[in-house]
């Protein structure tokens, strides 16, 4: 499991529960399973509407990705690629193609497959640049669908308060303050339900999957320049030098990003109260 997911998951959720029981004569009256269904169940059909049933079914498949600590095995990427390009140096086509069989990266795996057929340089850049702009726009596409969720959460949750707004002002003649206090409750629950979704599970996990998604572009890019540089014959210790210093910068890079990201969303509050 990915720790860091887990633990942020877990702690909000703490601080929810535990702010409600340290502050509520009735913890309980929190729960609230008609108004969670409004939020729930009104979020998933607008996204629905919004998306085909195979992206939408797709959600499950991207909150376990977040969920569960994935490796990208960069430096095992590294020193396969090397070591193809020491046996390529060497004239040694057949022990290469031997290392090629060991290779578990596919992308990295296509793309000395394709050096050790042949191929011109040119054809192979183009061709693994296009399998990274297909991989980007899709994944970007499957984060999207969490941030249309963020987006409809809330709405629904406004739904939710109107409709308990409504039956509250029906019943002001004939209810007691009892039946107005529970239509109060169910106005005010939802709008909690609708933020507390968006801005603890929904955004978040959009956010966890594109910076996923940035750190497997930043790997493929560098296995593009590492069989670029076998290509043109370069040794392998300058390839080994040249690919430990790119992903280095590449790691600055995406921790320069993540920063500036975070500074952005947090934000955005403060531009939506304006």
């Amino acid at each position: 499991m990915n720790l860091s997911t887990l633990l942020g998951m877990l702690s909000g959720i703490a601080i929810v529960v535990l702010s409600i029981f340290l502050t509520a004569a009735d913890a309980w009256a929190f729960v609230n399973l008609p108004g969670l269904a409004i939020v729930l169940g009104g979020t998933f059909a607008a996204t629905l509407l919004a998306y085909p049933l195979r992206e939408v079914i797709r959600v499950f498949k991207i909150l376990w990705i977040v969920l569960r600590n994935e490796k990208m095995y960069a430096h095992d990427d590294q020193k396969e690629l090397v070591e193809v390009a020491r046996q390529l140096v060497q004239g040694r086509i057949a022990n290469a193609e031997d290392q090629l069989a060991q290779v578990k990266n596919p992308f990295l795996k296509t793309g000395l497959q394709l050096l050790i057929d042949g191929t011109p340089t040119q054809d192979i850049a183009e061709l693994l640049e296009w399998r990274i702009l297909k991989m980007k726009i899709k994944e970007r596409a499957e984060a999207q669908v969490y941030r249309t969720m963020a987006a409809f959460a809330p709405a629904f949750g406004m739904l939710g308060t109107l409709v308990g707004l409504v039956n509250m002002l029906h019943g002001m003649g004939s209810s007691s303050m009892t039946e107005i206090g529970v239509d109060m409750a169910f106005a005010l629950l939802t709008t909690l339900y609708g933020v507390v979704l968006a801005n603890m599970f929904f955004k978040p996990i959009a956010i966890k999957f594109e910076r996923r998604t940035e750190r497997r572009v930043q790997l493929m890019n560098m296995i593009l320049e590492g069989i670029l540089l076998v290509a043109r014959g370069r040794s392998p210790g300058y390839i080994r030098e040249y690919l430990s210093t790119f992903f280095a910068h590449v790691e600055d890079e995406l921790d320069i990003h993540e920063h500036e990201a975070l500074q952005k969303n947090s934000s955005e509050p403060a531009q939506e109260r304006v």
